[in-house]
């Protein structure tokens, strides 16, 4: 494969004065000369009419020539000129011919890229080529959504352990986000707005270090006011959240700290959340309703977990459903779901772990909402299958023991 470079080089003829152009260079074992021979400061000399010319006095005036068509000159002109022998001149069907040879070979090696692609993509399906018809599923630029979503998480991620040294604890988070799951059942809100809740709580407490333990309710009800704002297309009246409290706070405390929340964040509601990212990866797996409502309880079983809330949502996504996939059918993550949720197996493995022991757990803690929530028939009563009770479960939870 040929390297073309390009090289300056000042030419000057007799009959049209000073030229400027840019000769190609073909390097390859075309030409024997000594190494470095043509690679100096020197200025090159041109030979005229009567002998070599002398180098250009750049501090004289020159007279000004008006620019011509850039010249066509082909490899063996552009190798003459900088050695300095044989003939400059050519053909016009020589330089046709130079030119449609390095066509050739340009697209030869475009060739050549396409089929390394395409052997190294053999296992990976595209699940958007029948969704160019559909424009809502806007499948020409759906990878650059992804990406984006990617770039968000990365930008505005909750630290691990962000409430130390704070009066809110871990304990208190979770009897909040339990109490949230419940107040989202009664409002029949949706999935979206439960998410976006818990996030704007997280990304809230680790800004304000100084919410007071009886302000930490308002800032629940509050974030879930923003939320349905946000996401809902009928949102709930302020009225509503204030009686939901039991009157502990009114309609005027509940806007003064939505303006609080909304300053500490700078106004930046917008966060991906692992509902987008699971649908993406289911798409990418075909999996039935039942493997994509375990990967939804597994993920919303997470939402109370003062320990699981630093995780990303794309890799809090992709676990569910890795896991999911293990215990329903004992699927294999294939390569289409590495290529589309950006995860293999082995990188999900310790957040499976550690789901795999919240899924133990969860039987014998006091927050129960969200077990209840799975165990209706519209959830496909997911959380009572005794598949959440196998061994391969069991030995996951061995391995990743969650603290």
């Amino acid at each position: 494969m040929a390297l073309r470079t390009t090289q300056p080089l000042n030419l000057i003829r007799p009959d049209k004065g000073l030229k400027k152009v840019e000769t190609k260079l073909v390097q390859g074992p075309v030409l024997q000369r000594p190494a470095l021979g043509e690679v100096s400061n020197r200025n090159v000399s041109v030979l005229g009419p009567k002998g070599p010319l002398k180098p250009l006095d750049i501090t004289r005036k020159q007279p000004i020539v008006p620019k011509q068509g850039k010249p066509k000159i082909t490899t063996s002109t552009s190798l003459s000129r900088v050695t300095g022998k044989g003939n400059t001149k050519c053909s016009n069907d020589a330089v046709e011919n130079v030119e449609e040879q390095m066509d050739v070979e340009e697209e030869a090696e475009v060739e050549e890229l396409s089929i390394a692609f395409s052997t190294q993509c053999l296992n990976v399906e595209n699940i958007d080529a029948e969704d160019g018809k559909n424009p809502q599923l806007v499948s020409e630029y759906v990878m650059d959504i992804y990406k984006y979503l990617r770039e968000l998480e990365e930008s505005n991620k909750v630290r691990p352990r962000y409430l130390e040294g704070q009066v809110i604890t871990g304990k208190m988070r979770a009897i909040l986000v339990d109490w949230l799951v419940q107040v989202h059942l009664r409002f029949t809100l949706l999935q979206e707005t439960l998410y976006l809740t818990v996030a704007i709580i997280d990304r809230y407490l680790q800004l304000e270090r100084n919410v007071a333990r009886s302000k930490l309710q308002l800032v629940g009800v509050t974030a879930m006011f923003i939320a349905c704002k946000y996401e809902e297309m009928y949102c709930p009246e302020i009225g509503d959240f204030a009686y939901i409290t039991d009157k502990a706070y009114t309609k005027t405390e509940i806007r003064r700290m939505e303006v609080s929340i909304l300053t500490k964040l700078n106004f930046n509601v917008s966060y991906p959340l692992p509902l987008h990212f699971l649908r993406r990866n289911s798409k990418a797996g075909s999996v039935d309703a039942a493997q994509h409502t375990l990967a939804k309880y597994l993920m919303e079983l997470c939402l109370p977990e003062y320990n699981m809330c630093h995780y990303k949502p794309s890799i809090m996504a992709a676990a569910a459903l890795c896991l999911s996939l293990k215990l329903l059918d004992g699927i294999p993550w294939s390569d289409t779901l590495i290529y589309y949720s950006c995860y293999s197996e082995d990188q999900l493995m310790p957040v499976m772990c550690k789901m795999a022991a919240i899924i133990n757990k969860s039987s014998f803690t006091k927050q129960q909402a969200v077990r209840q929530k799975y165990k209706a028939s519209k959830q496909m009563k997911i959380s009572d299958i005794p598949q959440l009770k196998s061994k391969i479960l069991t030995k996951l939870a061995e391995r990743g023991p969650f603290t």
